[in-house]
C-alpha cells in the first residue's frame, strides 16, 4: 500500500489530494484464502518456469526410486548453476510436486502427482465450462435467421 500526495493550485485555491495506492497484486492475506486455492496458487506458479516443467519430466521418467538433484541438473549445467537448479528443486518442494528424502550427502526427488491431479481438475471444470457455452454460441448462431441482402447497398444506390 501507498499514499499519494498532490498538492495543486488553481486560481488561488490550494488543495492536497490523497489517493491511496493498493496493489492487490502484490501483497495479500494468504491466510485468508482457503487452502486448496493457495496450494494450486503454487502449483501453477511452479509449473509457469519452462526449467521446472523439464525438472518435473525427468522425475516422471524416473519411476519411484527418484532422482538425485545433481542428475537432475545434468541438462542444465550447460546454463545454469547447480544451485540455481536447487532453487527451482525447492519451488517445486514448496509446491508439493516433489518430495526429497536425504540418504547421506545425497538428496533423492520423488514426484508426487497430487498437486498436478487437482490443477488438471480445475482446467478440465473450465474445458467443459467453455465447452458448453461455445456449443451453445453455436446453436444460437445456427437457429438465427440469416438477413442476407440480394446486393450490398452502397453510397451510389442511396443517391
Amino acid at each position: 500500500m501507498r499514499l499519494l500526495q498532490i498538492t495543486f493550485q488553481d486560481g488561488g485555491l490550494t488543495g492536497k489530494l490523497v489517493c491511496i495506492i493498493f496493489n492487490h497484486m502484490v501483497k495479500f492475506n494468504e491466510s485468508a484464502r482457503p487452502m486448496l486455492e493457495q496450494a494450486m496458487d503454487h502449483t501453477f506458479a511452479a509449473l509457469a518456469d519452462p526449467t521446472r516443467r523439464a525438472i518435473l519430466a525427468r522425475m516422471a521418467q524416473a519411476g519411484d526410486d527418484g532422482v538425485r538433484v545433481t542428475e537432475l541438473a545434468e541438462p542444465f549445467m550447460d546454463t545454469m548453476s547447480l544451485p540455481a537448479v536447487s532453487k527451482h528443486v525447492r519451488v517445486l518442494q514448496r509446491a508439493g510436486l516433489l518430495k526429497q528424502q536425504r540418504d547421506g550427502r545425497v538428496r533423492r526427488c520423488t514426484l508426487d502427482a497430487e498437486p498436478l491431479r487437482q490443477a488438471a481438475e480445475w482446467v478440465a471444470f473450465y474445458k467443459q465450462f467453455w465447452s458448453d457455452r461455445l456449443d451453445a454460441l453455436a446453436d444460437y448462431l445456427e437457429a438465427k435467421p440469416k438477413d442476407k441482402p440480394d446486393q450490398p447497398s452502397t453510397t451510389k444506390d442511396k443517391q
